[in-house]
């Protein structure tokens, strides 16, 4: 076995482990997390870290069709946290496929090559009726409910659900809080984030 493949190999290996012995212990931390004892969350969490682990490297992404949105690092309205800086795959909106997220999300700062770290994946759906009152059609995965309806963060983006998922970074808030309290933006670089309605389940969960 060549290095690269070995290398990639090791990657996806630690990743799945990381998938399985971290959610054991995801009740051990404070926000959402799912149930140890549901199997299917279990698998479509490895599935997930097993498929994005080669998204570490950021050209990778950019290649599979991930594209930077903008150079704006969305910041919490609410509060502490940031969630980095979001790289879209416009093909996958809307899909409920652990193997498929809409979104990765990449840190503030750069490599010695100047890429950016991997830190979350993040599954985005559209709000149905376009009501932030409603939430009838909430979709979930892992065994939780994704967050909102909320606002679109940029222009043209719809009212819409959406759950993260911090597979590539400790967040003391927990792997699928949506803000990652530990990290913050870069002055002059925040984005447009939108708050909900108080009484939504949005970004100041």
């Amino acid at each position: 076995m060549s290095l690269r493949p070995r290398k990639a190999f090791l990657t996806c290996a630690a990743a799945v482990s990381l998938a399985v012995s971290g959610v054991c212990s995801a009740h051990a931390v404070d926000g959402p997390a799912p149930d140890p004892r549901n199997q299917r969350a279990m698998r479509d969490m490895a599935t997930a870290i097993a498929v994005t682990a080669k998204y570490v490297d950021e050209r990778e992404a950019i290649k599979d069709g991930y594209v930077p949105h903008g150079m704006e690092c969305m910041t919490n309205p609410f509060g502490v946290g940031s969630m980095g800086y979001h790289y879209v795959k416009q093909a996958y909106w809307g899909l409920l496929d652990p193997s498929k997220p809409t979104a990765l999300l990449y840190s503030t700062q750069k490599d010695e090559h100047g890429r950016r770290k991997l830190q979350t994946v993040e599954w985005m759906a559209t709000d149905g009726d376009q009501d932030l009152k409603t939430s009838n059609d909430r979709p979930s995965m892992f065994g939780l409910p994704f967050d909102g309806p909320m606002p679109g963060h940029w222009t043209g983006m719809p009212k819409h659900y959406d759950l993260h998922m911090w597979a590539y970074a400790d967040n003391p808030a927990g792997r699928f809080h949506n803000w990652n309290t530990a990290l913050t933006c870069p002055k002059g670089t925040t984005g447009p984030a939108k708050p909900a309605a108080a009484h939504d389940h949005g970004h100041g969960r």
